[in-house]
């Protein structure tokens, strides 16, 4: 009989531990389209209608804005202080996520999510706080606007001039539990605007001449709307389509990705918002030609390669290389062999001489991607940013 054995039969109360420790915090999001339609505002008085139940819920990060109604709802609830970095001579206050971690309440309020943390963070982003929270067991409310969605990036500044800089992932989205729009009429936002109620007085000029002009907030309002639309057809196709035979009948979206397209985010937008609306997984597909091997590709389309790729996975999607000399046939039996039924590519500027001798890619797939839909996407009058 072996003498080394030290290992202690788990007992059930052990196993009811893991099971408990390993459970996923539950997300609901409270969606605006633009500042003052009330967010932070909705998710206070949700703590405090919690508190008065018995919930253990603390403020793990809420943005006042100095607006005093929103400041009074915070007095008897529990706010973890904010942990204080000086960067660039400058202190900047963060969510000490740590200090939350270690709280452990059952439901952290967060506000700000599409907020870029202070470099040395153990994040880059909020939201990817929330998802260690949410990792660790607590439940999340929290709040975004719909311009900050990655994939209406390009939309947005087609529709408001205006370029987005901090974004959030489709994806994270797709993790809330429960996604609440705030309505409100552009009238009676512009109102409240111009009450002082959503930025101090010396603001309001500047905010009306730029992001609260009317187009902008109509064309925000109805994207909004739209999302929280789309996202209960996406919940309702998902409880239709539960069951491995189901998940085996719907096609998936594939993004044909070269080594440093000028356009790539475009592209990997349009991608994450098809498969959304598809309710589908999604592939962006890069072929390594020989003349691409990590040994001969240049270090600024390496760079540029790398950083597509991190973003697609921040999308949401499967990045997949193959190696090959001929492109179109490895990404058509890629797609014949994935399910895909929607393929992505973007129109690329040949000159007419070279498509005259030989096909393109691009006219390879169309010609030959027999059973898909081949969706070309044309960039002309967009920033490649």
């Amino acid at each position: 009989m072996p003498g080394a054995t030290t290992t202690r039969r788990p007992s059930p109360q052990d196993f009811l531990e893991l099971v408990e420790r390993g459970k996923r915090g539950r997300l609901k999001l409270y969606l605006g389209f633009a500042a003052g339609v009330g967010k932070t505002w909705r998710m206070l008085e949700e703590a405090h209608a919690l508190k008065q139940r018995g919930v253990d819920v603390v403020g793990a990060f809420v943005e006042t804005h100095g607006r005093p109604e929103t400041a009074a709802l915070i007095r008897d609830l529990e706010v973890v202080p904010r942990r204080k970095v000086e960067y660039r001579g400058v202190v900047v206050e963060e969510m000490d996520l740590d200090a939350v971690l270690a709280r452990k309440p059952a439901v952290a309020i967060v506000d700000e999510i599409p907020h870029t943390n202070v470099p040395g963070s153990r994040n880059a982003k909020r939201w990817q706080d929330v998802l260690a929270l949410l990792s660790a067991g607590i439940n999340v409310i929290g709040a975004l606007n719909i311009q900050h969605l990655e994939s209406l990036n390009d939309l947005i500044l087609r529709n408001t001039s205006v370029r987005v800089r901090e974004t959030v992932p489709d994806a994270f989205l797709l993790e809330a539990d429960q996604v609440v729009n705030l309505d409100l009429a552009v009238e009676d936002l512009l109102e409240r605007l111009q009450a002082g109620k959503i930025y101090p007085r010396e603001k309001i000029p500047w905010a009306l001449e730029h992001f609260f002009r009317d187009p902008n907030l109509a064309t925000l309002r109805e994207l909004s709307l739209r999302e929280v639309a789309e996202s209960l057809d996406r919940s309702a196709a998902q409880a239709a389509l539960k069951g491995a035979e189901a998940t085996a009948t719907r096609g998936r979206v594939m993004v044909a990705l070269s080594s440093n397209p000028p356009h790539a985010l475009a592209l990997l937008r349009r991608g994450s918002r098809m498969a959304g609306r598809l309710n589908t997984d999604w592939y962006v597909v890069y072929v390594e030609t020989p003349s691409e091997a990590p040994d001969r590709i240049d270090s600024e389309s390496q760079r540029h390669l790398l950083d597509n790729v991190e973003k697609a996975r921040e999308l949401g999607a499967e990045v997949v290389r193959l190696r090959s000399d001929d492109p179109a046939g490895a990404l058509l039996e890629f797609a014949r062999s994935h399910r895909v039924s929607d393929l992505i590519v973007g129109r690329t500027a040949h000159p007419r001489w070279r498509s005259l001798l030989r096909r393109t890619v691009l006219q390879r797939l169309v010609d030959e991607a027999a059973g898909m839909d081949v969706h070309v996407v044309s960039f002309e009058g967009e920033a490649t940013a």
